[in-house]
């Protein structure tokens, strides 16, 4: 079975976990996915990430490892998809907007990889809206 958009499932995934407690989630493997992951782990989302081969050969998963608070509160309040496949949104540098007055991230694909909207507006550099995060 295909799946139409991966990143909103690897969202899903996240948030389900989240809300469950979970400690580390599973989700399939992918270039996108693990830049995504990346994004979320140098903006303190998310402890890590690992990506490990799977039963089926060829087949890798990647493995996130949620944060939690001292008080076992999740560090992920919210995260929604932005840019979906059928309304894609794209940002220049100037008008990307700071995530609830700087306090949340944006995770851009932009022509030099996926980044923050803090490193975008730095870089100059402007994409695709993935999601954003608080």
């Amino acid at each position: 079975m295909s799946m139409t958009d991966p990143i909103a499932d690897l969202l899903t995934r996240i948030r389900n976990a989240v809300r469950v407690k979970h400690k580390t989630v599973d989700v399939p493997a992918s270039k996108t996915k693990a830049a995504l992951l990346g994004v979320l782990k140098r903006e303190g989302y998310i402890a890590d990430f690992r990506v490990v081969e799977s039963e089926q050969p060829g087949r890798g998963i990647v493995r996130v490892f949620l944060k939690y608070s001292h008080f076992g509160e999740s560090v992920i309040q919210e995260i929604r998809r932005v840019s979906k496949p059928g309304r894609r949104v794209y940002s220049g540098a100037e008008e990307l907007e700071p995530v609830l007055h700087g306090t949340g991230v944006a995770v851009v694909s932009t022509s030099k990889g996926v980044k923050s909207d803090r490193e975008c507006r730095k870089e100059h550099i402007g994409g695709e809206v993935l999601c954003t995060v608080w």
